[in-house]
């Protein structure tokens, strides 16, 4: 073989060699291809499939079995060990979400003790539950339990008392008025309920004291022992900040007020803090606290946006036309909103507004400030609905 011969053929095994590597590089692109596209699809479909298990989880075990459970939760269990006897309880239908849900919303403090649950409960009622904490022995089964939401009116708590037992609403608001009842709770409880002894004009004088927790309905107590128990927690609760209140210089009527205002008008602790100072700073000029919650309440009934003609509403309540407090709180606060009122965040502002797509708050110093912000974060929106 010729040396152009034996050249032609190392050119052509070369030849050869570039294709075979080539197929070979191909072949290992199209198995790597393979490999992360089955790869990604795992990934998507357990991902979705965890994301149902989450969403699931989330929800009660069976929303229409009211039947209580009583489930032990000792001293010290962690999150995990909670949410796992809570599953073997028939309570909720995830150990493990409970477990994340608990995180992911750094829920924590929970106490020890006997408590009684049912299988249509939520798992942020259930956590609530267990900050509140339980009995030290088990009791008797209830006959029901009701959950009263922050910022819930007597009256709402009444609806929510028709929906879940056999009270209905005015059964409850009758017990709620009942003279009798109340002056057995004031015995009980005179530093909470001495303030609101001697109020004027109130709507119903318990308004404001129904504390916003978990409570057991036995049938055989009757509505005065859920009212009780209601107004006991709202002792324990002023209780723990007595001196705060003194330093406040604001009666228990007062501070209820001013916090169910907060309650309502802002979502953030931040803006709660911030709109209590301007409540108080408003108080102290001697201006009216022109709160639409107030207005609302008076009017009883729910509104978006209130006109002129509604701010003039007869009614001690309005808190448009009257300075001051007004006849007492329109509503049940949480511990934050009262909180916020004890300790609000010092400013100088005197108007505040929301912006009720975003929740956002927006404060001013003077009025015309206020009036700017009206145009651009209320008066707009309304003109582009």
């Amino acid at each position: 073989m010729t040396q152009k011969e034996t050249k032609e053929v190392l050119k052509e095994e070369s030849m050869k060699r570039r294709e075979m590597r080539q197929k070979e590089n191909n072949m290992v692109k199209k198995i790597v291809t393979i490999v992360l596209s089955a790869v990604v699809l795992i990934s998507v479909v357990a991902g979705f499939a965890f994301y149902k298990y989450w969403q699931n989880g989330l929800q009660p075990l069976n929303p229409k079995d009211h039947d209580m459970v009583q489930v032990e939760i000792p001293l010290g269990t962690s999150n995990k060990q909670i949410g796992n006897i809570l599953e073997k309880s028939d309570v909720i239908k995830s150990g493990l979400v409970f477990n994340y849900y608990v995180k992911a919303n750094n829920i924590s403090d929970f106490k020890g003790g006997f408590y009684q649950m049912s299988p249509d409960m939520k798992l942020v009622d259930i956590a609530k539950m267990l900050q509140q904490g339980g009995s030290d022995e088990p009791t008797a089964l209830a006959d029901g339990r009701i959950t009263i939401p922050e910022g819930s009116s007597l009256y709402q708590i009444a609806e929510i008392m028709e929906k879940n037992t056999d009270v209905k609403v005015d059964e409850f608001i009758d017990a709620a008025k009942n003279p009798k009842l109340f002056d057995k709770l004031y015995e009980s409880y005179p530093e909470l309920l001495e303030s609101v002894k001697d109020a004027k004009d109130v709507r119903y004088r318990l308004e404001g004291y129904l504390f916003p927790a978990s409570y057991n309905y036995y049938k055989e107590n009757g509505v005065d022992d859920l009212i009780t128990q209601m107004v006991k927690r709202s002792a324990e609760v002023m209780a723990q900040r007595k001196a705060d209140i003194a330093a406040s210089k604001l009666t228990v009527q007062e501070l209820l007020t001013l916090a169910s205002l907060v309650e309502k008008e802002g979502v953030e602790l931040e803006d709660r803090q911030n709109i209590a100072q301007v409540f108080l700073n408003r108080i102290d000029e001697e201006m009216p606290l022109q709160s639409d919650i107030s207005i609302l309440y008076a009017m009883d009934e729910h509104k978006v946006h209130l006109s002129n003609k509604d701010t003039q509403v007869d009614s001690p309540y309005n808190l448009y036309t009257n300075k001051g407090y007004g006849p007492g709180p329109f509503n049940s606060p949480s511990e934050e909103a009262i909180d916020a009122v004890l300790h609000p965040k010092e400013n100088d502002y005197i108007y505040f507004l929301a912006d009720v797509s975003t929740h956002k708050v927006y404060f001013a110093k003077t009025y015309e400030e206020h009036l700017k912000l009206k145009e651009e974060y209320i008066d707009k929106q309304l003109e582009k609905k």
